[in-house]
């Protein structure tokens, strides 16, 4: 089922033609031409049924007999097909905000997650008569669609490469528009955008995974402050020996090195130890 046009008469025109109709076969049947001016007003009533509104951003899907006419597309009055059954589809674009549903990622943690729909129909004929109810068909799509893209990606990478829902979410909206675009052309409705509006661990989790986050984070912190102390330490050290203050041998240089990474390294203020002697 494809949209196309339906005969439609600009409807100023045709109401001044049936008025014009109308006064003629009131004229006929004051001169006694009876069985012409019934006629002629049967007609006249005929086409009035046919008399239709279109608002703006709306389209009117026009079915005579059982069989699609076309679609009015164009807003205004208009004459339509006389004893055909017209019906409204809205043209506007609307927001679908999906319910928080409780999944899992493809690593098995039970996730929380929610998005929103950017839609609007584009074409009216297979939106009215390819699915029943096209506005319930794109809630349940978007989230089939939805929980199909978070089972592909686990929530946070927490070593190796590739796109978490966390950590990559314009990727993760490209692909859930993508495959809520092909799941919705059956309808006629095209996706201008999805994008996940929540995103969380589930409440008997969360706990943990805080967790795993934070001792993740300072593994990481740590590992910086490694790598910028040992890179310190050798300046230090190529400092002292380029400028001749004093002659390190390999003990002392060990102690300093341990000294410093010490200073360096540690979470708390260093405490200098004085070194005044023996008292004996």
């Amino acid at each position: 089922m494809n949209e196309q046009k339906a005969w439609a008469l600009n409807g100023f025109l045709s109401l001044l033609l049936l008025l014009a109709a109308t006064a003629l076969s009131v004229v006929l049947l004051v001169n006694g031409s009876i069985f012409i001016g019934i006629a002629l007003l049967c007609i006249v009533t005929v086409l009035a049924s046919g008399i239709t509104v279109v608002q703006p951003n709306q389209a009117m899907v026009v079915t005579f007999f059982g069989s699609y006419a076309g679609t009015i597309r164009n807003s205004g009055f208009w004459l339509a097909i006389p004893f055909s059954i017209r019906k409204h589809v809205s043209l506007r674009v609307r927001n679908f905000n999906s319910a928080k549903l409780k999944v899992n990622d493809i690593e098995g943690n039970p996730i929380e997650i929610a998005a929103v729909v950017v839609f609007r129909v584009v074409d009216s004929a297979k939106a009215m008569f390819d699915v029943d109810k096209y506005e319930q068909f794109v809630e349940i799509q978007s989230e089939t669609a939805l929980r199909h893209v978070a089972n592909k990606y686990p929530y946070d990478l927490f070593e190796g490469e590739g796109y978490s829902l966390r950590g990559n979410s314009e990727q993760i909206a490209e692909e859930l528009s993508r495959e809520l675009q092909e799941r919705l052309s059956v309808a006629g409705v095209e996706v201008l955008e999805a994008r996940l509006t929540h995103l969380a661990y589930s409440t008997e989790i969360a706990s943990a995974m805080l967790q795993r986050q934070q001792a993740t984070a300072i593994i990481s912190a740590r590992s910086k402050i490694v790598e910028g102390a040992v890179g310190m330490v050798q300046m230090a050290i190529a400092q002292i020996e380029q400028d001749g203050v004093i002659v390190l041998d390999e003990e002392r240089k060990a102690a300093m090195i341990n000294n410093l990474l010490v200073a360096i390294v540690s979470d708390r203020s260093a405490n200098p130890v004085i070194n005044t002697g023996s008292l004996y």
